[in-house]
C-alpha cells in the first residue's frame, strides 16, 4: 500500500507563483531580493492556514538560491534548494516556539546564530508561534534581534500579533497575510481535484469554501474529509450531510412560506432542522445570511458580493424578485432582534418561533374583521333641507378625518377619500331638542350612501372624537349654587388618579366669583411652580371634567397661590401638638409643670 500523504502537504506552495491569496506579499519580498535590500527580522501575521510559514520557507529558499529565475523564483535544482526539499539544509533552521519558549531555548539559539552558514550567503532562522515565548525569553532575544550578524535573517511568524512585545515589533518589518477569498479557495479545490481524478461539482467546492472561512489548510483537510466519505463522485447533498451544514434548500422553502404567509410551515420546517441535530441558533443566523443573499441578488451591481456558484445564484435572483427591499429589511431586523435575545431567553425554541411567526406575517394581508368594522356606514340622509339655511352653514371639506357630531357617538364611520357631504336641518328639527341645536356649534356631516372601504386611520381618528366628553348647551339652565360647586370639586379631586394632585385639590381653598354669565371658581396653591405647572399641563382637562360633573359648560377654574403670611402652620410633630395644647389650655400646662414632665 502506497504512503497516504495528504493534501495539506502535497500541495504545499513551493514558489512565489503557487502561493495562493497573498499576491502583493510574494511580490514584496521578490523585490527586496532582487533590488538586495533585504532586513534582518521580519514578522509574518495573520490567520491560520494562510501560508505564513509556507511563504517564509519559500523566501528562505529563494535568498539562498544559486540560480533564481527571472521572478526570483528558486529553481530547484542547485544544492540549496535541494537541500532544503531533502530536509538537511544547515542554512535554514525551524524553531517551534509553543515547545521550545524558555531563556535556555533562545539562548541556544543565539549561539547558533554566530555560526556562518556552509552552504549560501544568508542562516535563515524560522520562528513559528513566536508569541508563545516567555518574557524572560522575549527579553533575551532582544539585543540579537536588533543587532544580529551580518548572515543572520529572522523570519517569525504568529497568529496573535497583539501578544509580541512592541520592541519586538519595532525591530521586524511586518507583513500582514489576508484570509484567502472563497473564489481562489474554489480554483484551487478544482485544481487538485482533477489532478486526483474526482469528480465535483461547483456546489460542493463552495460549501467546503465556506466551511474554511477563509483558511486554505483547513478547505484542504475537508477536501480530504469529504473524499474519504464520498469517494472520487462528490455530491452537494453528500458534502453538507457529512460537514453538517444547513442544506440552501431550507432557506429558500422558509422564505417562500414567509412570502404566502404560511407560519405553520416555517414551523415544521424549523422542528425539521432541529430533528437534524442542527444548533437552533446556528438556523437563525442560516435565515439572516439567506436574506442578505437575497438583498444582495435583487440589487444591480452588487453581484460581486455573492460567493455562491451559478446555479445557485440563478435561484437566488428568481426568488428576490418576488421579495420587495422592504420586507428583506424588516425581515433582517426580526432575525437580528431574535440572535441578540437568543441567549436572555429562558424558552429559546419558543423564542425562535416567536421570530417565524412575525415573519410569516410581514406580507399578510388584514384580516377580514378589521376590513368589515371600517366600512362605510349607510346613512338615511331623509328630507330635502332648506337651501337658504344650508348655504349659511357650508363648510369645507380636507381630505383628513371627518370630526363625528354626538348625535353620531358610538357609531363606526369615517372620513373616505370620496367627497363628504353636508346633510343640514331644518329649523324646525333644530328646535326640537337640545341635541339638535348642538349642530350649530359642532357641524354635522354624513357619508354618502357608498360601500366604500375607509382607512383604518380615519377610524380611529373618528373615535377619538367620538369619545371627547359631551358638552350640553346650557343656556336655559340656572348656574349651580355655590354648595353644588364645593361639592363637584370634591368630587373631581376624588376622580383623579394622581394621588398627589388629588390631596393638592381637596385642601385647596375655593373663592368664587361671577363672571360674564357664568362662575369664576379659584383654588388655591402652594408656590408658583405648581401654578404654572397645572395651567400649563392640566388645567383645561380639570375644567373639562368639573363642567361635565356639574353639567354646566359656564363654569371656569383658575388656581392662585396663596401668599406666605396667609399660610396656615400645620402641626406635625407629637411635642408641636402637646405645646400648642398647653397654650391653649391653662390646666394642662399646670398639669405638666407640676409633675416635671418633658415634653419631646
Amino acid at each position: 500500500m502506497p504512503d497516504y500523504v495528504v493534501s495539506a502537504r502535497k500541495y504545499r506552495p513551493d514558489s512565489f507563483e503557487t502561493l495562493i491569496g497573498q499576491d502583493n506579499i510574494a511580490q514584496t519580498l521578490k523585490n527586496s531580493i532582487l533590488r538586495g535590500q533585504l532586513a534582518h527580522a521580519y514578522l509574518f501575521c495573520g490567520p491560520r492556514g494562510v501560508g505564513k510559514t509556507s511563504t517564509a520557507r519559500l523566501f528562505a529558499k529563494a535568498i539562498n538560491c544559486e540560480h533564481p529565475g527571472a521572478d526570483m523564483e528558486p529553481c530547484g535544482q542547485c544544492e540549496s534548494c535541494l537541500s532544503f526539499q531533502e530536509g538537511r539544509s544547515y542554512c535554514i533552521h525551524e524553531l517551534d516556539a509553543a515547545s521550545n519558549n524558555g531563556v535556555d531555548d533562545i539562548k541556544a539559539l543565539m549561539d547558533q546564530v554566530q555560526i556562518p552558514p556552509q552552504v549560501g550567503r544568508y542562516s535563515v532562522y524560522i520562528i513559528d508561534e513566536v508569541h508563545m515565548l516567555t518574557q524572560s525569553a522575549f527579553n533575551a532575544f532582544l539585543k540579537t534581534l536588533e543587532e544580529p550578524p551580518a548572515h543572520a535573517i529572522f523570519i517569525l511568524a504568529t497568529t496573535e500579533k497583539h501578544k509580541i512585545l512592541p520592541t519586538i515589533l519595532s525591530r521586524c518589518q511586518t507583513y500582514d497575510f489576508n484570509r484567502i477569498s472563497i473564489p481562489d479557495i474554489v480554483r484551487n479545490l478544482r485544481g487538485i481535484a482533477a489532478k486526483e481524478n474526482i469528480k465535483i461539482d461547483d456546489e460542493s467546492l463552495h460549501v467546503i469554501a465556506h466551511k474554511a472561512d477563509g483558511a486554505m489548510r483547513d478547505a484542504l483537510t475537508i477536501f480530504d474529509q469529504t473524499v474519504a466519505f464520498c469517494g472520487t463522485d462528490i455530491k452537494a447533498a453528500d458534502v453538507m450531510h457529512n460537514l453538517n451544514v444547513l442544506d440552501y434548500e431550507y432557506s429558500f422553502r422558509l422564505v417562500d412560506a414567509f412570502l404566502s404567509g404560511d407560519y405553520a410551515t416555517a414551523l415544521l420546517t424549523f422542528d425539521e432542522v432541529l430533528a437534524k441535530g442542527f444548533n437552533d441558533l446556528h438556523f437563525v443566523s442560516a435565515i439572516s445570511s439567506h436574506l442578505r443573499d437575497l438583498l444582495v441578488s435583487r440589487t444591480g451591481g452588487l453581484e460581486a458580493l455573492l460567493d455562491l456558484p451559478d446555479t445557485l445564484k440563478q435561484r437566488y435572483r428568481e426568488q428576490a424578485s418576488r421579495c420587495s427591499v422592504k420586507f428583506i429589511y424588516d425581515a433582517l431586523g426580526i432575525t437580528s432582534q431574535c440572535e441578540a435575545g437568543y441567549k436572555a431567553s429562558i424558552n429559546q425554541r419558543l423564542h425562535i418561533e416567536y421570530a417565524l411567526m412575525k415573519l410569516s406575517f410581514l406580507n399578510r394581508q388584514p384580516d377580514t374583521a378589521v376590513a368589515s368594522k371600517v366600512a362605510a356606514p349607510e346613512v338615511d340622509r331623509g328630507p330635502a333641507p332648506d337651501t337658504s339655511f344650508a348655504q349659511s352653514r357650508e363648510t369645507p371639506v380636507t381630505s383628513g378625518a371627518a370630526q363625528s357630531s354626538p348625535r353620531e357617538e358610538g357609531k363606526s364611520a369615517a372620513t373616505t377619500s370620496v367627497k363628504v357631504v353636508e346633510t343640514p336641518v331644518s329649523s324646525e328639527a333644530a328646535q326640537s331638542s337640545p341635541r339638535e341645536e348642538e349642530a350649530d356649534v359642532t357641524p354635522r356631516r354624513r357619508a354618502p350612501k357608498t360601500g366604500a372601504s375607509l382607512s383604518l386611520t380615519a377610524l380611529m381618528n373618528e373615535d377619538s372624537e367620538a369619545k371627547k366628553p359631551e358638552r350640553k348647551n346650557t343656556d336655559n339652565r340656572p348656574l349651580p349654587s355655590e354648595e353644588a360647586l364645593r361639592s363637584a370639586w370634591k368630587a373631581l379631586a376624588e376622580q383623579t388618579a394622581q394621588p398627589r394632585l388629588s390631596n393638592a385639590l381637596l385642601n385647596s381653598t375655593l373663592e368664587i366669583k361671577e363672571e360674564d354669565g357664568g362662575k369664576l371658581v379659584e383654588f388655591s396653591v402652594t408656590n408658583e411652580a405648581q401654578k404654572r405647572w397645572i395651567e400649563e399641563k392640566i388645567l383645561r382637562d380639570l375644567e373639562g371634567r368639573y363642567c361635565k360633573i356639574l353639567d354646566c359648560a359656564k363654569i371656569r377654574i383658575q388656581p392662585y397661590v396663596v401668599p406666605m403670611e396667609q399660610t396656615e402652620v400645620r402641626i406635625y410633630m407629637p411635642s408641636e401638638k402637646a405645646e400648642d395644647l398647653m397654650q391653649k389650655n391653662d390646666e394642662v400646662k399646670n398639669l405638666v409643670i407640676d409633675l416635671g414632665l418633658e415634653i419631646s
